[in-house]
């Protein structure tokens, strides 16, 4: 036993910070499971192993898709799992066994540091505590705040005790871009109420907009700085957010106005598009019947998905970003410039190409898996066939890739290896496509060889 000990102690020592961060989050979706597996976990007493799986999974990897109505299929105990695991999975287990460990008074290791590093972006790995201690404060502060005005809302139509549960679970998931609700139909009930629409939404902002966006801000007000410029990364986060936030706007009242929103009024609308604009990039929540959307709709809101929030942030996708550097990079192509500018700034060549790499693993990704997902319901009886459920298909891949968790309906009629696909999906969207393809390749790259050049005709 004590060998076994000393063998796991050694392989963990030498774990890379990308596994370390995977291993995290399939250690808490393995015990998620367990609980969720429990009797006590749902009303009937008894949850099918892949659902308890898909269930903690999605939570874990704040998506938001399920195969189970969280209110109407689980107990009380069951749904506090479902928010425990939304919280740890948003921030990250690395995050909470740091500051476990700072309580303790003992020190982490140099690999611990890096994997938090990982998950925070750029922030120096000397700064780990006090990041730490900033992310969860603002956590809580932010939680805290969307609770307190979602129950001021909610208590005058719910009895206190549920208004105040209700209004915590809520604010949690939307913090967290996880999107489960409490609601059957998610928010539709609430498509036209200011406060709801208000509170979720500057949530959702500001749970997918990154925390190194957060701890810079928080570093310039503590600090007052005024003569040094918001940094690269800020600018580049706050400015593609705003743009694609406002581009969802038009695309979806535009594609929308003869037909969803059709017999609304104008205050309806706007808040329907706003919301629908910010949600379909992270969380999942939604004001409107998703499946009821035309196919512009749909499109542009895969592009959403597919995009994603910041880094360092709860929300999957490639990030804002990485399209921001391609949008660069193509722009400075056309001019005819090697370099990548940015505000005056030059995005180093390894960047460039690491945001290419990932936009086109990504392609393959989800690719690979609408194919698999299409095959594997092609001899099922029990799943509807045709040409119209690969709309559906790709949507709910797309979903799961960008931790969005919605659905036009694929989520109810996948079988196990659907939903086995879709959990590695949502997975790999959670901890990072480049986090994934390195645990599996398991090396840095290497320069390899280099032979004599040839030309080759492209385009």
């Amino acid at each position: 036993m004590r060998s076994f000990t000393l063998w796991l102690k050694r392989r963990y020592l030498h774990l890379h910070p990308a596994t370390l961060i995977l291993l995290s989050f399939v250690a808490v979706i393995v015990a998620g499971t367990l609980l969720l597996k429990l009797p006590l976990a749902s009303k009937s007493g008894f949850t099918s192993l892949i659902d308890a799986l898909f269930t903690a999974t999605s939570a874990v990897c704040v998506t938001g898709l399920a195969v189970a109505d969280t209110s109407g299929h689980f107990s009380l105990f069951g749904q506090i799992v479902i928010l425990g695991l939304i919280q740890i999975g948003g921030l990250g287990l690395m995050t909470f066994s740091v500051l476990i460990f700072r309580l303790l008074g003992k020190k982490i290791s140099i690999r611990e540091r890096m994997a938090v590093q990982d998950l925070f972006s750029s922030t120096a790995s000397r700064d780990v505590y006090s990041i730490i201690k900033s992310i969860i404060s603002f956590t809580v502060v932010a939680e805290g705040l969307g609770t307190l005005f979602l129950f001021l809302h909610l208590s005058n139509q719910f009895p206190s005790a549920k208004a105040f549960y209700l209004s915590l679970f809520h604010s949690v998931s939307a913090f967290c871009n996880a999107g489960f609700s409490l609601f059957s139909s998610s928010l539709s009930g609430y498509s036209s109420d200011i406060v709801m629409n208000a509170v979720i939404g500057c949530l959702i902002v500001l749970g997918g907009i990154g925390f190194p966006i957060v701890y810079e801000a928080f570093l310039r007000i503590k600090h007052r700085a005024k003569r040094h410029s918001w940094s690269l990364q800020c600018k580049v986060v706050c400015i593609t957010t705003v743009v694609l936030i406002a581009g969802g706007m038009i695309v979806f009242w535009f594609g929308e106005s003869h037909l969803a929103l059709q017999g609304n009024n104008l205050k309806q609308n706007f808040l329907i598009t706003l919301f629908q604009s910010i949600t379909c990039r992270t969380a999942g929540f939604n004001t409107i019947d998703i499946s009821t959307l035309s196919t512009t709709t749909l499109s542009f809101m895969m592009f959403l998905m597919f995009v994603g929030g910041s880094p360092g942030s709860c929300a999957g996708g490639i990030k804002t970003t990485t399209l921001a550097v391609l949008a660069a990079f193509t722009w400075s192509r056309i001019r005819g410039k090697i370099r990548t500018n940015m505000f005056k700034k030059s995005i180093p060549l390894n960047v460039v190409n690491k945001c290419i790499s990932l936009i086109f693993i990504s392609v393959v990704v989800i690719a690979a898996c609408l194919f698999l997902l299409l095959l594997s319901s092609t001899h099922d009886p029990n799943v509807p066939h045709g040409h119209g459920m690969f709309l559906d298909y790709l949507f709910e891949v797309v979903s799961a890739f960008g931790t969005v968790g919605l659905s036009m309906g694929a989520t109810d009629v996948l079988n196990t290896w659907g939903k086995i696909l879709i959990m590695v999906l949502m997975l790999a969207g959670r901890v990072g496509i480049l986090t994934m393809a390195y645990v599996i390749v398991s090396q840095e790259p290497s320069k390899g060889l280099q032979y004599s050049e040839e030309n080759l005709m492209i385009g």
